[in-house]
């Protein structure tokens, strides 16, 4: 029988698109769903593009999510193939995007060809919303897909985002949310002088000290059901000119707060500053909010999805909030319910990225009785 999604898998995997390049992947995907009555909207925005494509008007509109961007692929010398020429070698599928996430975008079309094929007056609508800036900075891609629907109240009620969010075994976790992702660069200032001189100068490093030991020992919040509690981190201190006999005049602390829904951005950052007030710092910090966090509760998307993973995997899903952030944290602000599910993410990111093929198929699959189950159709 003909793998239909391994077919489409290589073919959007031999268009090379390194962030933020599309290559021309979600031509492919119009190509696919417009003669089936699909309504395509493309929006560029500089060197970003983005497709919402959407069959039917009514609701529920349950949406697919995803992004035909890769990251770079590395050391060529390293991988065992070319990572732009798909390579089916011991029973896998090779090229960079395999897991992350060319498959699911393949997945994703498949199972919209088929439930429309099955259901052409399906009620509800459904919806693939694609990106080619998730890989990159996420400045021009989703949220502004996001941004143009809310502009319209256009609004999402539940989403699959094609996430690879399998670990051990394909369909063994769902994410049912992300934590978000809090950035500071602190600047300390002191009074720079020749270190044999220490009393005319301030020594920044020293002054900070305690207030270090107090923001590694802050319990920020103690998390929730589905998150663990926030975390603190500090990733860079620098400080100095490179000689040894300077007190320097500045000191500079690169950090970064994970974050569960039982905290807020605002709510950490006056944590911080009051922190380093307390301790008679002259600082300025600059913050930058890389996502928020979120969340949907245990029910009609996390039933229906974890539902068709057992039915077509024979595996119970683990639900799970765990790893970096997604662009769930975007679609959360016009959709009441985000989940992710993907194939095993072991090789996303690395050299010799590859996807089984015993999960290509069964993807598919598991988004079609998913969406199915939403729309009220069987």
């Amino acid at each position: 029988m003909k793998n239909e999604t391994l077919e489409l898998a290589r073919s959007l995997l031999a268009r090379p698109s390194v962030t933020p390049e599309d290559g021309g992947c979600q031509q492919l995907v119009i190509e696919r769903l417009a003669p089936l009555g699909f309504k395509a909207e493309t929006l560029r925005c500089g060197e970003v593009t983005n497709l919402w494509i959407r069959h039917g008007e009514g609701k529920p509109l349950v949406a697919l999510a995803g992004h035909t961007d890769v990251v770079p692929p590395g050391p060529l010398d390293q991988w065992h193939t070319d990572p732009f020429v798909p390579t089916i070698k011991d029973g896998k599928l090779h090229a960079r995007g395999a897991a992350d996430m060319k498959t699911s975008i393949a997945a994703f079309v498949v199972a919209a060809e088929r439930i429309v094929a099955a259901h052409p007056s399906h009620p509800g609508s459904l919806a693939l919303l694609i990106t080619s800036d998730e890989e990159g900075p996420a400045v021009d891609g989703t949220v502004r897909v996001v941004e143009a629907l809310k502009a319209r109240g256009e609004r999402i009620d539940y989403c699959i985002v094609g996430e690879p969010t399998s670990v051990e075994r394909f369909g063994d976790t769902i994410k049912n949310g992300r934590r978000g992702s809090l950035s500071g660069r602190l600047k300390v200032k002191g009074i720079q002088c020749h270190i044999a001189y220490p009393d005319r100068g301030r020594n920044p490093i020293l002054d900070f000290a305690p207030a270090l030991a107090e923001l590694s020992a802050t319990a920020w919040d103690e998390g929730n059901e589905f998150f663990p509690p926030t975390s603190w981190q500090v990733s860079n201190i620098h400080a100095g000119t490179g000689a040894t006999n300077i007190i320097p005049g500045e000191a500079v602390v690169d950090f970064n707060f994970r974050f569960s829904t039982a905290s807020t951005a605002e709510g950490l950052k006056a944590r911080v500053h009051a922190v380093l007030d307390r301790h008679g710092l002259d600082y300025e910090i600059e913050w930058v909010l890389g996502g928020k966090p979120f969340e949907t509760p245990r029910g009609r998307l996390v039933q229906a999805l974890s539902g068709a993973v057992k039915r077509v995997s024979g595996v119970t899903p683990e639900v799970s909030t765990t790893g970096g952030t997604s662009d769930g944290r975007f679609i959360i602000d016009i959709c009441p319910e985000v989940v992710e599910f993907g194939p095993v993410n072991r090789s996303i990111h690395k050299v010799n990225e590859a996807v089984s093929l015993d999960e290509i198929e069964p993807l598919a699959d598991i988004y079609r009785l998913a969406c199915e189950d939403l729309l009220g159709v069987k």
